[in-house]
């Protein structure tokens, strides 16, 4: 006869193995983002149209990975049927997939940016606030990550605070698009590419912080719906309370007409 409980030994084994696995795929992707941000940078400041072509043709494997550990993570929920922590850390890395996978689009679309400016000349200072916000959008995204694999709560709820220091560049950034074109230092139609560029970096910043989000739901069980959820549960009670006493309250006597006791 089988052993039932070996059996059962080392269907958890795979189990566990293939939640590793998962894991391991999700950081080999971010992994992939993160070098890629830089390199982007690098590629828009130098002008290097084959830099450019090797980070576009570079996002196909990192959407095969990605799909791969999509359809990884749905075999498990399927056949494990996982429970507790375990069911948090599988939806976590569902959701992980599609920040990080996005993520990689954004970092293509610089290289795409910078063939279509192609040989632009940039300001001192613009240059200087694409260099600080690559750096700014990368640290955000590795911290995110390193807040995913240590299981860090506190580290991921810090990252939306750490954001705002790439919106402030953002922000920087896009003011001296706008005074460098109106200088004449390139054409409208240049300007419009660099401030598209800037909110590539800008939306990675965003990504990292939605799955900073996703690792607080990990280890805690909180998300981020709960808090607008709750405010709409206090006011529809509020709501409740203030028709029940309309209702409760009595109906104002009728005010008589002029002349109404006149014989």
């Amino acid at each position: 006869m089988p052993n039932s409980e070996g059996t059962g030994v080392q269907t958890r084994r795979t189990y566990h193995q293939q939640l590793d696995s998962i894991k391991a795929d999700l950081v080999k992707m971010a992994a992939m983002v993160t070098e890629g941000i830089p390199r982007a940078t690098q590629v828009l400041l130098d002008h290097d149209l084959g830099g450019a072509q090797a980070i576009i043709d570079g996002d196909d494997p990192l959407d095969a990975l990605a799909l791969e550990t999509e359809e990884q993570s749905y075999a498990v929920f399927a056949l494990q049927q996982p429970m507790a922590s375990d069911l948090r850390g599988l939806i976590t890395g569902v959701r992980m997939v599609s920040e990080i996978e996005r993520s990689g689009d954004l970092v293509v679309n610089i290289a795409k940016g910078a063939r279509r400016i192609y040989g632009t000349e940039y300001t001192p200072r613009l240059r200087g606030l694409i260099n600080r916000m690559g750096d700014e959008a990368a640290r955000l995204f590795r911290l995110s990550i390193d807040a995913f694999v240590d299981g860090d709560a506190a580290m991921a709820a810090a990252l939306d605070d750490l954001d705002d220091r790439l919106d402030e560049l953002h922000q920087d950034y896009i003011a001296e698009i706008f005074e460098a074109a109106n200088e004449g230092a390139f054409d409208v139609q240049v300007a419009v590419q660099l401030a598209l560029i800037g909110r590539y970096y800008e939306r990675i910043g965003d990504h990292a912080v939605n799955i900073g989000e996703r690792v607080r739901y990990m280890v805690t069980g909180w998300l981020p719906e709960q808090t607008g959820a709750a405010r709409e549960a206090v006011r529809n009670a509020r709501l409740g309370e203030e028709t029940a006493a309309a209702d409760a309250a009595p109906a104002d006597e009728p005010t008589p007409s002029p002349g109404a006791d006149e014989g």
